[in-house]
């Protein structure tokens, strides 16, 4: 039996690599500030995940590095 509505069929997802995961990255350290800035936009608050591309794992380890590196005085909590 064909589906009732066609307007409600979903598209999958295109998978796109998550750029964390593709360098071989396993750990995210507070530290590496090299690697933390593409995922924060220019009023240093933390991408979302649809934007930076990042899966949900790295996306979690990446807000805990960002928080950590703010706490740190390594990256400004605003730009003003």
């Amino acid at each position: 039996m064909a589906n009732p509505n066609p307007k409600k069929v979903r598209k999958p997802k295109k998978d796109k690599p998550c750029p964390i995961c593709s360098q071989g990255i396993e750990y995210i350290d507070y530290k590496d500030l090299s690697l933390l800035k593409p995922f924060l936009n220019e009023r240093a608050k933390i991408k979302a995940r649809r934007t930076s591309g990042a899966c949900a794992k790295c996306q979690k380890q990446l807000a805990a590095a960002v928080k950590n590196a703010r706490e740190m005085a390594l990256i400004p909590y605003t730009v003003r």
